[in-house]
């Protein structure tokens, strides 16, 4: 018998523990032929999609994909993410949340003998880090933009 992934299961219980503690899910999502999102919102590959309950209508989030419309520049859009796509799930108030290894086009061959799907990666999900004040060199980033300076916390991904 081949082992459950305890992945959607995380998703639905930090969505829940955002919404109970009044904070605004976010999901952090890979882009791939197998997701539905409007590609005029992504960005290198990646989406961030508001998912709670007043930015969604009949969400859906089953063991196997996360379903729901939502509006995009006033117009409803249907969104279709599968599980193995969710990269991370966090309270945009406070960066708080889960950090998953994507698993987007993850059709690796499996040895006959194994017989269990492996377990998804997880790791925390850094809290924003305060400015720091040292004159080191920075990693270089991806986007060539500047660090934005106070505002909202935002997820950062660590490679």
């Amino acid at each position: 018998m081949s082992e459950i992934s305890t992945k959607p299961y995380m998703l639905r219980a930090i969505y829940e523990w955002c919404t109970d503690s009044g904070y605004t899910p976010y999901l952090a999502v890979k882009v791939d032929a197998s997701t539905t999102v409007p590609m005029e919102y992504v960005k290198k590959g990646e989406i961030v999609l508001n998912i709670s309950f007043g930015a969604t209508s009949g969400l859906k989030m089953d063991n196997d994909s996360i379903r729901f419309h939502a509006r995009f520049g006033g117009v409803s859009r249907e969104i279709y993410v599968p599980v193995n796509n969710v990269m991370a799930i966090y309270a945009n108030e406070n960066g708080q949340g889960m950090a998953f290894e994507p698993q987007a086009g993850f059709a690796e061959p499996v040895a006959e003998e194994e017989t269990s799907a492996p377990a998804p990666v997880l790791a925390a999900v850094p809290a924003p880090l305060q400015e720091a004040k040292s004159e080191a060199p920075s990693a270089p980033d991806d986007d060539n933009e500047p660090p934005k300076k106070g505002g909202r916390p935002t997820l950062t991904r660590i490679k």
